[in-house]
């Protein structure tokens, strides 16, 4: 087996290549990337000598690329991370997300049904288990008020450039297996957390301003609420919709673990205070700010994640008091 994992530098797909190459050796990866803003090879040092594990500079959005590397490395499997994620960016350029949440992945899904079909529902010898596997998230969902969850049947609402052009190539994914048979699933997941994550996502931030006794910014009232799921978690998740999900289905990997942005930014300064404490008895706590709220922010998201919990026997198992500490550690010794 040989699966294209994209956008294997960032955060949640250079945790899943360590996980999935510690838990199936025989397997062999390329892990095709841009190396954009959210890339950055640091996060798979320590596999670079492995011989089943290649490391390929590419762009998604560049069909010929994508197509020469199927031939060359004979692509039986994918599993897609790469994409522009970061919904402030998608409000100031907006044409980056289109170009590569949208096309690359058509780009993929292209290459992938002609190369493993020989036409509609009908594939060839050797790719008879060929999957293309789709990495998406909650927003694609929009907003929840106080109560409610998101399911695999919630409609689509999403109200950012980033979430509609994810949910553009959630329904590029779909019409591959509804026309073609192409043999894919998706997996929508809610706000992950823990090692290797960019520095500019919530947690890392308030972890680093805090450390450098800088303001650390909280949107609005900091009330707005995100379902926390940690990293090796979601790739546990992944990993088992991958190999055991049922063809053409979607599944939602969520934490359970709903909070608040202002009390996590307060729980890792309680955190901080116990194991790094300020000097002259001041908490990390009075160094949060309230700034500008972004443009249509959402103001909740929450996922129901009982259809994978049941079907695959797949569950979250850190909670955030656990997966913080863990988190907190690993941050604290990369900015020291």
């Amino acid at each position: 087996m040989t699966i294209l994992v994209t956008g294997g530098a960032g955060f949640i797909g250079s945790n899943f290549i360590l996980h999935h190459l510690q838990k199936a050796p025989e397997v062999n990866i390329i892990n095709l990337d841009n190396l954009t803003y959210a890339g950055n090879l640091e996060n798979l040092k320590e596999i670079d000598s492995l011989s089943n594990y290649r490391f390929v500079k590419g762009d998604i959005r560049d069909l010929a690329v994508v197509s020469k590397l199927f031939s060359e490395y004979k692509i039986d499997n994918i599993i897609h991370f790469a994409a522009e994620t970061h919904v402030d960016n998608s409000i100031e350029t907006p044409f980056n997300f289109i170009n590569t949440n949208i096309i690359g992945t058509f780009n993929l899904l292209e290459v992938s049904y002609r190369k493993w079909m020989n036409g509609p529902f009908e594939t060839k010898p050797d790719y008879i288990n060929s999957r293309f596997h789709h990495i998406s998230t909650d927003e694609v969902y929009g907003t929840l008020g106080n109560e409610g969850l998101f399911t695999e049947k919630t409609p689509y609402a999403p109200n950012s450039p980033y979430s509609a052009s994810k949910a553009s190539s959630d329904f590029l994914v779909r019409s591959y297996f509804h026309t073609y048979g192409l043999n894919v699933v998706t997996t929508n997941c809610s706000n992950n957390y823990g090692p290797k994550q960019h520095d500019e996502k919530l947690i890392p931030t308030i972890i680093r301003k805090a450390l450098l006794e800088e303001n650390i910014p909280i949107y609005g009232d900091g009330l707005n609420i995100r379902d926390w799921l940690y990293v090796k978690d979601h790739c546990k998740g992944i990993d088992n919709v991958f190999y055991n999900g049922k063809s053409g289905e979607t599944y939602n990997i969520g934490g359970k673990n709903e909070h608040t942005n202002l009390y996590i930014a307060q729980t890792i300064c309680d955190i901080l205070d116990r194991k790094f404490p300020r000097k002259g008895s001041k908490s990390y706590k009075d160094l949060i700010t309230f700034v500008t709220d972004r443009p249509g922010h959402d103001f909740r998201y929450a996922i129901d994640a009982s259809k994978i919990e049941e079907e695959l026997n797949w569950k979250a198992e850190e909670n955030l008091e656990s997966g913080i500490l863990k988190t907190i550690d690993w941050y604290v010794n990369k900015y020291n």
